[in-house]
This record gives C-alpha cells, structure tokens and sequence, in this order.
C-alpha cells in the first residue's frame, strides 16, 4: 500500500505512462527489484519505460515531489548499483533503437539493446563495439556504459569512456541534452549556464592541482570503476566532454543515458587461443606480466589474457567442452585463456609463433597448443564468460556468492596475487577462487558467504578490510576494476583516492544532483557500514533452480521476458515463497502464490530455452512443469488418463473440431470469424482458445500405398500433430506435410516403414508439458516399444516430422534408437542420396528451442544456405511463445515474443521451420506462410545419379 508523496506519485504518473507498466504488488516488486547482486532493496514503484518521453516525465514528477529514483538496464550489475527502496525505472526491451553511421565508424544505440545484439548489428560490416564483458548477451547498453563496465579485451583502450562519440542524456530535473547537437548545446548553456560554469571550475582545479592530477593519471592506466571518471576533468577541455564523459561509469547517479553513440572498433575474423596451463599461479603472473609488458613494447599481438586458477578449473571440470585431463591435475596448476587475431591467416601464425617463442621460458605442465577452429576457441570462450556463475553453482545451498573485482598495476602481479591467496587463508575462505583479466591486473576473486550469521557477517567485514588495505593502500590498486562501485566499496572509495580526490567526487555529484534524488547510497555513501547491509540470502527453494546465484544471464532467451517474468524472476518469487513457507508466514506466502500463477506458471512457455544461455544449465522450464503437477487434481488427473488410453479417439475428435472450425470459416469468412471468436473469448475472460485463419484444417493420413522393397529403409512416425493438422485457409503449399514428406524420402531410395498402430502413440510430450508426468510416460513407453520393434531393435534410422517431439523422444528413451528430425537427418542422410541447387529468392528460418537444444541452430543454417541464396536468420526471436497450444490460450505470450519478427522477415518471400505448431503463431505474425522445412528440400533436390 502507497502512502503519502509515492500515492502522489502513482496518481500523478499513471496518467500519462500507461498502468499496466506500473507495479506497486509485492510480487513485481520483488521480482524486479532483484539484481545479479548481493544486496536488495525493494521498491516501493517500478515502472516499465519504452522513451526517454516516459523517462522525462518521471524525472521531472520525482525532482517536484523529492523522491528517489533508480535507473536500471539488464540487472547484470554485481556491486548493488541497480537496486532501490523508492522508484525503480527499468529500461523496457522495447527502448531500442540505433543507427550505424554511412562510413560505420559510428553507432547509435538506446539503452535496452544488450551488447551482443549492437555486436550482430555491425557484424555485417565487420565491426562491433568496444566493452565486451562477460554478460555482454544479456547486458544492456545502458548498463555498460553507466558502469563503464569492459570486460576480456578492451582493457582500457576501448572501453565505453575511450570509445565514446555523444550521448543523448536527461537530467534529474527533465532536462534533456545531446552532446552531438549544437542547437541542444546552446539551449543547454543558456538554460543551466552556472552548471556549466562550476563544471569548468572543478576541472581547472583539477588540473591544477599536481599531485591529484598525477594520482588520476596513475590511477587510469590501469581499469578503474571506483568512484567517478575523474579522468574527464584533465583529459578534455570542453565543457561537454568534461561532462558526457564523466556519466560513463557514474552508475545513473548524474543523469540517465537516452543513447549513446559509440565509435566502432574493427573484429578481425583471424583469431587463435590457447589453454595454457602452469604449475603454480605464480608462474602464470609471471607470463602475464611478460605478456603485458612485451605488448605495451608492440613486439607481439596478444588480444586477451584470462586466468583460472586451480579452483577455478575445478569449478568446470565437468563441462562436455574441457579435456579430461584436468581432473588429474595437482592444486597449485593454474590456466591462463589466451587470445591473439591478426588481419590474415598468414600473420596470425607469425603472432602464434611470437607468443609461443615469449612463454618458452615458464614451465607448463601440458603442451602450448594455440587453436583456429573457430567452435573449439568459442567454446573455450563460452566456459570463461561463464564461469562465475558456474563457480556460484558449487555453493552450498543457502549461501551467497560474493565476487570482489580488483586490479594491481601489472609489475606487481604475481607478488600481490599470491598475498591475496594468503589473505583468504587467514579469514578461512578456503573454497575462494580467482579468474580475471589478466593481461589488465584485473582479477575476480569469488567466495560463498552465509550472511544470515552475524558471526559471517563480521568475517566478511574483517576479510574486506584486509583487502582494501591490500590492493588500495598497499599497491596503489583498483579496488573496483569493471562493475562498478555500487553499494559495494562506496564506503572505501575516500581509502583510495584520499580526502581531495573523495570531496571533489562530492562536489561532482552535488552538482548534477543537487537533492539526491538519483541512485541515492551508490558511489557518494558516507555509512561506513554501507557493504554490510541490505544483504541478499539465497533460500533454498527446489533442487531444479537451487544453484541459480541470479545473475540474469537467462533473461534475453525467455519468450515472456517482456510479457510477465523471466527465469531468474520465477527463480526469485519461488525462493521468497518458500522462505515465508519456512518462517511459517503462510497467509503471505499464499499471496504470492496466488499473484504467482498467472506471471509465473501460465506464461511461462516451459520451453527451456533459459537452459542453453545458463552456464550451469538451470533449467526453470523443468520447475514450472514440477509446480504445474502440483496443481493436478485427482479429477484432472483422471481425465488425463482417459485421453492417454483412448488417444486415437482422441485425436478423432480434434480432427472433426478442426474440419468444423474451417468450414464455418469458408463460410463467414477471416473477418467475420476473427470478430465472433473475439467476442466469444472476450466474454470467456480467455477461457476460450483464440482463433486464428492460420488455424490448420483436420486431416487423415494414408500410409497404405505401393512399395518396393529396398537394402535403405527408414521408420517415418508422423508426429500426432501432423497426423491431424494439415494446411491452413491461407497455406501457399500443394500438398499436406505427410504426403511430401513420403514423396522426399521415395526421391531418396528409402522403403518407408511405419510403426503399427500409429494412430494411438505419441511420445508423451502434450502431457507432460502440462504436468502429467505419469500420462507422458505411459505414451512415452509405449511408442519406444512400437519403434524399436519397427526399426528392427535400432537398426533403422528413425524420423520424426516435428522437432518437439524429437527432442522428448530422446530425452525419454533409454533404448539406442536413432532417431532424427529433419534438420539432421537431411544433413546425414537426405544429402548422400539427393542433389541440392539453390534458389535465388530470400526465405527465413526458425530454430525452434527443441533444435536450439539439440545443438541443430547452426546446422540448420548450414541446411539453408544450401538451398537458398539468402537466407535470413532474425536475431531477436527464440523462442515464438508458441508453446504447444498456449498459443491458443494465452496468445499474449505468443505476440511478445515474435513482436519483432515481422520486421525482421519483411524481405523473406519463403519461411520455413520444423514444428506445426511453431508455424501457426510464426505465420501469423509474420504474414508470411511457415512450413517444414522438408517443403524447401523437394523443391531444390532431385535424384543423384550415382
């Protein structure tokens, strides 16, 4: 319940930003409030804002009423930055627009684009942008820059502050400036004059002042996110480079970034790594040190340098992607991940043989052996960049991950990391690891920490305290590197940088910010006790999710991401449901339950994908499904049964539904028909499917025809679904998908063989999606029998005509079956037989999230591009939303999550995909006709002469 100025507030503001994007329950609020963090607030107001016009009014309404506003991007942020007990802005994944400059030198981009999506943008061009942190596929812009946050690479010559062209910015007052325009400019100096003018006087100051301007000098050449950008007031002269540049890493305590405008950097396509591993982490910072000193010399070309050390390696051991041979390894073995790209393959060997001439000296317990294969140095990549929430995954459960990001100047390296190694000792955290960038001096170091025991909480104390000695005051380092000071080390930053240094940081935000009112406690905190408050616990919740620490890594590949809740959101309710369960707080606990069922388990399409970007494989898909069992009703339940055991009748009676719901159609017609099932819905409060013209018809399927009998077979089950739907009104194919797929696999040489009594399997995936695990089984068993028998106990290759249903086929079997989808058995079988010729005409593909899981997402690339000249694969769509039939019953899901499909398909003239299902929400949103891709293949392919 709102009170006082934040009714006022809501009353005010609800007016003109629309309601649905204000939260003020309890269940919003927590889900939103939470950060990759371990500090929360709660807030008492989010809003959802698509424009900097939204943004503009809530600053304006806020600065009049004094409330305190936080901005927040992805939520990525790991030191408290993103988090608020007053009004929480968060950047909707709709606020995303950007222009690459003619020449591609430039790129415009708002807040909400994450830092892969601008990457894929200047792909095309061989570009991308300079921050690459390890959360760049789920950071958003905003957030980078705001927290100046780099990452593997960039080190401190491309990051957000050097890289920077102009910035559109808002002020806490509603002004509004952009740096690249002299009109703005002008109005800005006439309208905050005196601003300028103070801002001009702090940085002549500055630069006067020779001990401090050699301090920030030292200070900034190595990564340093502690406090300010005090750089900016010595390294420009005017007023608004002064000023743009002293936002980047300000943490949105100056100003909100609206766009910002970044120069591209080129991405050199010949690349190289080697996993290289020492005996000890002394000898790896030795090489490190070598390595940085002889770049800085230009006498090699070294892009990136990560270490691991050895608990760090223990940490992803178990990852399909790493050698075997590091389990065997002794404790002190420490790795270093280097990287080397060159402008031709021909200089790129050059560079491996410089570097491997470099590191001859150390001593290395395996081979130096530098790889170019492009899916073996990605994958290497993909470990590090998640191994943070990798190591968070090995917690005990109920505890919280702590990661601390330091940098030490690079002649001190070895020296200052094995005193850190010390310090763990000696406060007793023993399972703490370190990783980082090494080729900067900037490591990570990671431990676990139970913060509901005072006597843990005065450890950490103790422990942060040595530490700050150590890197601050000791070696002159940073104590914040590249995330930011958040709430973190605010209370450190005076030990840093010294009293002159910490009032002109005061002077700077007084400023800006003249009430406080932005991201109040974060960067200027004078509670020396800062760090230890608001901690966040980690309550077990369900074994399936436990292992999540939060970091948010899943958030981009959820369908209901802009819809309702993501992943690590579902994870949060579910973790303060049973908390309050555990507290004996049931009354509470039953409200969030309740607010629960609708944003947590009916629009969660449960399509796993949140699985594929988790780097310890959390899959939240698998916990709705156990939370939806747990609301089976013996009736339910009973009904359920009834259709596993009469499926063929069941499927009968879809058919029949099917034929009837086309036929009022040919009759009414699309409009008339969409108007009454409108209607119809409306008045049912959604109880009632929706109805689309990209319903398909109800069909039957023949599979007594005439055959040779021939040495390759092949055992074709139709999946239930293409058994009953067949085209839809507005279908621009021939023939049904069951009838071209017989006709494909005939062109092939194949005798086709067809399970017996094929009209009651399935393989158990309608059931189990929803819950019935025991009704899944049942089918799940009973057509593994009828295909092993069929395919002569496994020596027949197997297909299926849906992805979905392909990939539970070999989730669930235990017998060896091979059993394929199109995609791989098109790859692996279709091209021995058949000649592919490409059509010169632009068609779009879909990767359902069954593909995607099965690894098929680049194959099916490969697929396309031999049969079309152009092929175009939308970036921002996954999963479609789709979900088996939620389409019909929460089609809301459906249009978030293909809200961006149409625009990226609008050149195609084909579309293909592997799901029926997947295809009518794909089609509808699209306008566009989605079919199998089986329809491409016999169109491109005839038989080979052999």
């Amino acid at each position: 319940m709102l009170e006082g100025k934040y009714q006022d507030f809501y009353n005010q503001i609800s007016i003109v930003i629309d309601k649905n994007k204000i939260f003020t329950d309890k269940l919003h609020t927590l889900a939103y409030g939470t950060d990759a963090s371990f500090y929360r607030l709660i807030p008492k107001i989010v809003i959802k804002t698509d424009t900097a016009k939204e943004v503009k009014e809530i600053l304006n309404l806020a600065n009049k009423l004094e409330l305190s506003v936080t901005f927040r991007a992805a939520g990525t942020s790991l030191s408290g930055q993103a988090i608020s007990d007053s009004i929480l802005i968060v950047t909707s994944r709709n606020f995303r627009g950007f222009k690459v400059s003619s020449d591609k030198t430039y790129i415009s981009l708002q807040p909400a684009l994450t830092g892969q999506e601008a990457n894929n943008i200047l792909a095309a061009y061989s570009k991308k942008i300079g921050p690459d942190p390890a959360s760049i596929n789920s950071a958003m812009i905003g957030g980078i820059a705001a927290n100046n946050a780099s990452g593997m690479c960039c080190g401190v010559s491309q990051n957000s502050y050097k890289t920077l062209k102009s910035m559109k910015l808002i002020f806490v007052d509603g002004t509004k400036l952009d740096t690249a325009d002299e009109k703005s400019k002008d109005e800005f100096r006439i309208s905050h004059g005196e601003f300028l003018e103070e801002l001009k006087k702090i940085s002549n100051e500055t630069k006067k002042d020779e001990e401090l301007r050699a301090k920030i000098e030292k200070k900034f050449k190595i990564k340093n996110t502690c406090g300010y950008s005090l750089n900016a007031l010595i390294d420009f002269e005017d007023e608004f480079e002064i000023l743009q540049h002293l936002i980047i890493g300000s943490e949105g305590t100056l100003a909100f970034i609206e766009e910002i405008t970044y120069e591209t950097v080129e991405d050199l396509k010949d690349k190289a790594s080697a996993l290289i591993y020492f005996k000890n982490v002394e000898e790896a910072c030795k090489a490190v040190t070598k390595l940085k000193l002889a770049r800085d010399a230009k006498k090699i070309i070294v892009d990136a340098v990560e270490l691991m050390d050895r608990a760090g390696l223990k940490s992803i051991e178990n990852d399909p992607a790493m050698p075997e041979f590091i389990k065997d390894f002794d404790k002190e073995v420490t790795a270093l991940l280097i990287e080397t790209r060159a402008t031709s393959d021909k200089a790129l060997d050059k560079q491996i043989k410089q570097l491997e001439k470099l590191l001859g000296e150390f001593e290395v317990v395996r081979d130096i052996y530098f790889t170019k294969d492009v899916a073996e140095y990605t994958m290497y990549w993909k470990i590090r960049k998640g191994l943070f929430p990798a190591v968070g995954a090995v917690r005990k459960t109920g505890t919280t991950v702590i990661i601390e990001d330091v940098a030490y100047p690079i002649e001190v390296l070895a020296q200052a990391t094995l005193e850190l190694q010390e310090l763990f000792k000696k406060h007793g955290y023993s399972e703490a690891l370190i990783f980082g960038h090494a080729l900067e001096g900037n490591f990570h170091f990671v431990f676990t920490q139970d913060f509901s025991i005072e006597e843990e909480v005065k450890r950490y104390d103790s422990f942060m305290n040595d530490v700050v000695n150590q890197v601050a005051v000791k070696y002159q380092g940073s104590l914040k590197a590249e995330h930011g000071t958040g709430r973190n080390m605010a209370a450190f930053i005076e030990v840093e940088w010294g009293k002159t240094a910490y009032i002109m940081m005061k002077r700077i935000k007084s400023l800006f910010d003249p009430k406080n009112l932005l991201n109040p406690g974060v960067i200027i905190n004078d509670d020396k006790e800062a760090h230890l408050k608001n901690l966040k616990a980690l309550p077990a919740t369900n074994e399936l999710v436990d292992k999540c620490i939060e970091c948010g890594f899943c958030e981009p590949t959820c369908p209901s991401n802009d819809l309702t809740l993501t992943p690590r959101q579902r994870i949060v309710v579910n973790r303060e449901i049973s908390r309050l369960q555990e507290a004996g707080e049931y009354e509470e606990a039953k409200e969030y339950l309740k607010l629960y069922q609708y944003d947590g388990l009916e629009t969660c399409a449960a399509c796993s994908l949140c699985s594929t970007a988790c780097p310890v494989k959390i899959d939240t898909g698998s916990l709705t499904k156990y939370l939806r069992a747990e609301q089976i009703s013996p009736r339910a339940d009973k009904v359920a049964t009834a259709i596993a055991n009469n499926y063929k009748a069941t499927l009968q009676g879809m058919r029949i539904g099917l034929k009837g719901v086309n036929l009022v159609h040919k009759i009414l017609g699309t409009s008339s028909l969409e108007a009454i099932a409108s209607t119809f819905r409306d008045w049912s409060r959604g109880t009632l499917p929706k109805w689309t013209p990209y319903l398909p018809k109800g069909i039957n399927i023949n599979t007594r025809f005439e055959q040779q009998v021939l040495e390759k077979k092949v055992v074709y089950f139709p999946s239930c679904i293409n058994r009953s739907m067949g085209r839809n009104s507005k279908s621009t194919v021939d023939e049904e998908l069951f009838d071209l797929t017989v006709k494909l696999l005939k062109k092939a040489g194949f005798q086709i063989i067809f399970p017996e009594e094929m009209d009651k399997l399935c393989c158990g995936m309608p059931f189990s999606s929803k819950g019935y695990k025991d009704q899944g089984k049942i089918k799940s068993d009973e057509l593994e029998e009828s295909l092993k028998k069929a395919s002569n106990q496994g020596d027949y290759p197997i297909l299926c005509d849906m992805s979905p249903c392909t990939k539970t086929m070999i989730g669930n079997f235990g017998s060896r079956l091979k059993i394929y989808e199109p995609i791989e058995f098109t790859l692996e079988h279709l091209t021995k037989e058949l000649e592919f010729t490409k059509i010169d005409e632009p068609i779009t593909i879909h990767t359902t999230c069954s593909s995607r899981k099965m690894g098929l997402h680049e194959k099916f690339i490969e697929l396309a591009n031999m049969c079309s000249t152009k092929v175009i694969v939308p970036q921002n769509v996954k999963c479609c939303g789709f979900a088996g039939d939620r389409g019909f019953t929460y089609p809301e899901l459906n249009d978030s999550a293909l809200r961006f499909l149409k625009e990226e398909t609008k050149e195609a003239k084909y579309a293909f995909s592997t799901s029926k299902t997947c295809e009518i929400g794909l089609s509808e949103h699209s306008n566009l006709d989605y079919n199998s891709i089986f329809y491409l293949i016999d169109k491109v392919t005839k038989r080979k002469n052999h």
